[in-house]
């Protein structure tokens, strides 16, 4: 069997990984202790990443042809891939986070939803929170008006409701707007 047909099962693995990726991270991985290696693929098996390391070779083939195709020239040293087709932002969160205790780990660049972004783009990328806590900020955001709304109508009720809120408008005595002045003609 010839070297070329030993390596498509493997190039055709990665491609059929990446090719419904919202994003694909790919990160230094040396210097990792084995415990902390086991560690970083546990919570990215939990975030729902897939990671793994292949040659740089089999990514490069994998990657041609595809919007993956521009981290080739991150594919140098040591080189594995964290692949996400949920959320988009958890590879590099994840990584980034971990980075913060295995200060080995380095990202080296990604693509994220067709973008390509370096190390200091992923960066950026891995500040971005999960989908799930954009969500519930933004029905926070919409529910804390509606909140405030029925927090104001409970007071009002429990003061003696609407006629404790007319009482004293209707003994304050009623003002007229001063009449409005017509604009002389010239």
């Amino acid at each position: 069997m010839a070297k070329v047909e030993l390596k498509q099962p493997i190039v055709e693995e990665i491609s059929a990984k990446i090719k419904d990726a919202q994003s694909v991270v790919l990160v230094d991985y040396r210097g990792l202790t084995v415990e902390q290696d086991t560690q970083l693929r546990r919570n990215l098996r939990e975030a729902g990443v897939v990671y793994k390391v292949y040659k740089n070779t089999y990514m490069t083939r994998a990657f041609q042809g595809t919007e993956f195709e521009a981290l080739a020239p991150y594919l140098e040293g040591p080189s594995a891939v964290a692949i996400s087709t949920e959320d988009a932002t958890a590879p590099a969160r994840v990584i980034a986070e971990f980075a913060k205790k295995a200060d080995k780990l380095e990202i080296k660049g990604g693509v994220v939803e067709g973008t390509v972004y370096d190390a200091k783009g992923m960066a950026a990328i891995a500040s971005i929170p999960s989908r799930e806590v954009l969500i519930s900020k933004l029905l926070g955001s919409l529910q804390s008006p509606i909140t405030n709304f029925a927090r104001v109508m409970n007071q009002l009720a429990e003061k003696g409701g609407a006629s404790a809120c007319e009482a004293p408008a209707a003994e304050a005595p009623a003002e007229e707007a001063p009449a409005a002045e017509a604009p002389a003609a010239e």
